[in-house]
């Protein structure tokens, strides 16, 4: 079986960690099948160490523009795949084999106004029906994204098969003390704090977590601090303003991107993890604070309870209040803490990258031999 897979996005947050993931896997469980990787030049010798059967093939059209939409195919035309899957929602037309598309969530159609303009609107829209309608299968990340799928593009229930995310090992394992206490010292991180990471875009909702956290400290809880991690924190100038209306600039943190050494710390460290988001595909935080050892509460929308399970507090995030009460009952009731930390490396437990990329690899012999 030969198969090629788009890995254009293999450093891209999101999608990129399934793009790594898939590949370490896929490189240690199967030996006999041909991968064709479609990458960029400068990734070549990183397929090229996956093993014998990867072989790198260079594609250096733009991402989510009408150039891939011939060079994909011409690519895929010289390779004579027996199967191309895609990792995002953009599957050319005139791909010429079978072919399998991984829809993480439909955030382009519910969110528009996260595209540049119109223009790019109407091609995602284009290309998500696209891909829906001509791949031979689609696979998700969620119930609930299974759920949006159904209804935005009207295909078969049996089409769309869920393979839930997981994390990196890396946050399994206990930091070394000296990493964690250079963390702590290089963000003087002395007092209780409240931790989120992720993007800041306005579904991810951290202007009401903003609020929340008011509540908090006129609840007497003076001591504590907000600490907000993630990137483009400078396109959206409404949460620093939040802050500084509530007069909170020396409570609220913003630390911008971090990498996963320094979130692995940083979860350790933190007292509770919030992530209030109004909409996930999957949403892999959570999990990697549980898989931390740290309390984690979420949004009771989307995807989260699905993922979370009963190992978190799940609050209305429309509501700053009910935000503000579940943080504060995780802060005060020690029972209900220690069973949060307990649930919470067990269910983290339960997501497998490589239970997960077996039965992707499951479904490609499938759409093969059907």
């Amino acid at each position: 079986m030969r198969v090629a897979i788009d890995v254009r996005k293999l450093h891209d947050f999101g999608i990129g960690t399934y793009v790594r993931n898939l590949l370490r896997q896929l490189s240690q469980l199967d030996h006999d099948s041909e991968y064709v990787l479609l990458c960029r030049s400068e990734d070549r010798a990183v397929v090229e160490e996956l093993g014998e059967n990867f072989r790198a093939v260079t594609e250096s059209s733009g991402q989510y523009s009408l150039g891939e939409q011939i060079a994909v195919p011409l690519r895929l035309s010289l390779a004579s795949p027996d199967l191309f899957h895609t990792p995002h929602y953009v599957l050319p037309v005139l791909t010429p084999c079978r072919s399998i598309v991984t829809i993480h969530d439909c955030i382009h159609l519910i969110f528009p106004e996260y595209l540049r303009n119109r223009m790019a609107h109407t091609y995602a829209r284009a290309m998500f029906w696209t891909a829906a309608h001509r791949a031979s299968r689609i696979l998700t990340v969620s119930e609930a994204s299974k759920r949006d799928i159904l209804r935005f593009f009207g295909v078969a229930d049996e089409k769309v098969t869920v393979i839930h995310n997981a994390i990196d090992d890396r946050f399994y394992k206990e930091p070394p003390e000296e990493h964690i206490v250079r963390v702590r010292e290089r963000y003087q991180l002395s007092d209780r704090f409240l931790m989120y990471a992720g993007n800041v875009k306005p579904h991810k909702n951290i202007e009401r977590l903003i609020d929340a956290f008011v509540l908090l400290r006129r609840d007497g809880l003076d001591d504590l601090k907000l600490l907000i991690t993630g990137s483009e924190i400078s396109r959206y100038a409404t949460l620093r303003r939040a802050v500084h209306r509530h007069n909170l600039h020396k409570h609220v943190r913003f630390l911008g991107y971090q990498s996963e050494e320094t979130l692995a710390a940083l979860y350790r460290l933190a007292d509770v993890f919030v992530f209030p988001s109004l909409y996930e595909g999957f949403g892999l935080p959570p999990l990697e604070a549980m898989a931390s050892g740290t309390p984690v509460i979420v949004s009771n929308v989307s995807s989260l309870p699905e993922v979370v399970g009963d190992a978190g507090v799940l609050v209305n995030p429309y509501e700053p209040r009910a935000i503000a009460d579940g943080i504060q009952r995780v802060l005060v009731d020690r029972t209900l803490r220690e069973t949060l930390i307990k649930r919470g490396l067990v269910r983290a437990q339960a997501f497998s990258w490589a239970k997960s990329v077996k039965r992707i690899r499951e479904i490609y012999e499938e759409v093969v031999t059907s």
